[in-house]
């Protein structure tokens, strides 16, 4: 009977008749040094993973489209920004969505409780534009100098190996109040989503729009989900993640192949382009979000899932994405964690993947117009040569023979405002560490409030006595109901850390001290009125059964 598959080859071409047996003296063995086959396969074999992301290393990715709406809050979106693809009503864009968790490893549990990333990549006329966010709307610090040592505090124990020792990870944000938004959300059921598919996506960072007379706004980026938010509590997710470790990613991927196809709805939030003095927080904080009430969301597109990897390696792991990965049209702010992020997210994928990871189908601009034409040259695992001049001999530029030319220049030579200061050191001005985790407790339903102050309890119960009272003091500054919440449970009361000072770390003014200087006794934050980002109704998925009552 005739055989019409493919003939197994190795990666020189030659046909292998055997892939059952090494080469040997004999049946028994030994085998012999020259090998070729086995030599090759085994060594292929051994370098089959490159290292994993220090961050992000469990995720998923999955493929889809962009639709734009062509305008925002009513106007045509050309008044802010010149980026193409959001311009004409109904433009289509081919986008990637990798999906992850942070601190765990590659093949760590998707049920655990870590913020989620949320990275975009467009595949535009005008070159790749990633997206890189995550799923709860801030960050833990505001300056990328702190990231390795926060990063460090949440990884393993590097004695024992221990997977986020809460004694660490507290005695960081004890003197890190800055991280106090984050840990009501992370902390919180919101910490744990049901599925990729139930949560919401957000930029972070504030960036800019320009428009075609170089004139600028700032802009927050929201991804709101056509599902409704989802999440699990502590002993939800125990359940789940007791039948899969990679539960998020079997239900994105099933929900696709049932053509149940995923999608957001990118909405933004504009604010002229300037440091706002009349706010008490800083529009390039991310810890912060600005109210919608104040700023509201504008919905500029819509995003569908539609395609799950042909091959998990080779359009998940391998795909890289980076916050200075902008298009024309779209620039940065100069929100200092956006800064240290477009370094860091770039050089970790040419230590990972290598020099060209950016020649890998994957991450290459395969949409852009006027293709891909650099002067950059070999290293390693140079897939190809990227497009050049008539003359390949001419690698460099400028040059009068015929190597490439610079792109067209914008109609204007400068944009945003004239930014003057001296070099130093120093925090921002406006940190304001307390007014917004405590709003958003006072916003929070009453199943994410009893869930947020169980896992701060469960978690303290477990750190030293000062890492706790100085928990419990940033508590109370936040709200006295979650201050008094947690405390009760611990045995601390507000008279027993009224006397401990600001961290060293700290912004601190006249707000803070008159809330020390009552602490516990300040009464509730008045919220009415506020729209806050990321306080949409949460539904709780029920796993647990027989669950003792959440609340302290």
């Amino acid at each position: 009977m005739s055989d019409d598959r493919r003939v197994l080859t190795n990666r020189q071409g030659h046909p292998i008749a055997d892939n059952q047996n090494q080469r040997t003296v004999g049946s028994r063995g030994p085998a012999t040094l020259e090998n070729y086959q086995f030599l090759e396969k085994i060594s292929h074999f051994d370098r089959e993973r490159v290292p994993e992301r220090v961050v992000h290393a469990r995720g998923a990715t999955a493929f889809g489209e962009f639709e734009a709406y062509g305008t925002v809050g009513g106007e045509p979106i050309s008044k802010h920004t010149r980026a193409k693809l959001f311009q004409e009503k109904g433009k289509k864009t081919e986008v990637a969505l990798r999906f992850s968790t942070v601190a765990g490893g590659r093949d760590s549990s998707e049920a655990i409780r870590d913020p989620r990333g949320f990275a975009v990549k467009f595949y535009t006329e005008d070159g790749n534009w990633d997206l890189v966010g995550n799923n709860l709307g801030v960050f833990f610090i505001r300056d990328a100098i702190k990231f390795p040592d926060f990063i460090h505090s949440q990884k393993p124990d590097p004695v024992t190996f221990e997977r986020q020792v809460a004694n660490r990870v507290f005695d960081f944000w004890s003197q890190s109040p800055e991280a106090l938004h984050m840990i009501t959300l992370v902390l919180g059921p919101r910490g744990i989503p049901t599925s990729y598919r139930h949560m919401q996506g957000f930029g972070v960072n504030t960036y800019k729009w320009v428009n075609a007379a170089g004139e600028t706004k700032l802009v927050k980026y929201h991804w709101l989900p056509r599902l409704p938010v989802q999440s699990w509590t502590e002993a939800d997710a125990a359940v789940a993640q007791g039948q899969e470790l990679g539960v998020h990613t079997r239900d994105l991927y099933a929900a696709i192949a049932r053509g149940d196809f995923p999608q957001w709805e990118l909405n933004v939030q504009l604010m002229d382009d300037h440091d706002h003095p009349e706010l008490d927080w800083d529009p390039l904080d991310d810890t912060k979000t600005w109210p919608e009430n104040d700023f509201p969301l504008l919905p500029v597109g819509l995003m569908t899932l539609n395609r799950a990897p042909e091959n998990f390696f080779v359009e998940s792991e391998q795909i890289a994405f980076g916050t200075g990965v902008l298009v024309d049209g779209l620039d940065f702010s100069d929100d200092k964690m956006l800064v240290g992020r477009t370094f860091s997210y770039s050089d970790t994928q040419r230590h990972r993947v290598g020099p060209n990871y950016l020649q890998l189908p994957v991450n290459s601009a395969r949409a852009a117009a006027h293709g891909v034409n650099t002067n950059q040259r070999d290293g390693a695992m140079a897939y190809g040569v990227d497009g050049h001049g008539a003359d390949p001999s001419i690698n460099y530029e400028p040059s009068l023979r015929a190597g490439l030319r610079e792109a067209d220049k914008p109609a204007h030579q400068a944009q945003g405002p004239v930014i003057s200061g001296q070099l130093t050191r120093e925090r921002i001005e406006r940190t304001n560490d307390y007014q917004q985790p405590g709003e958003r407790y006072l916003l929070s339903e009453q199943w994410e409030k009893d869930e947020l102050v169980a896992n701060l309890v469960g978690n303290l119960k477990q750190c030293d006595r000062a890492i706790q009272e100085r928990m419990v003091w940033h508590l109370f500054l936040a709200e006295d109901e979650l201050g008094q919440r947690v405390g009760d449970a611990l045995g601390i009361s507000a008279g027993d850390v009224k006397h401990l000072q600001p961290v060293p770390t700290q912004g601190w003014g006249p707000a803070e001290q008159s809330r020390l200087d009552n602490l516990g006794s300040n009464g509730p934050r008045d919220v009415a009125g506020l729209v806050m980002t990321h306080c949409v109704p949460n539904q709780r998925v029920q796993l647990a059964q027989d669950e003792e009552p959440a609340a302290v």
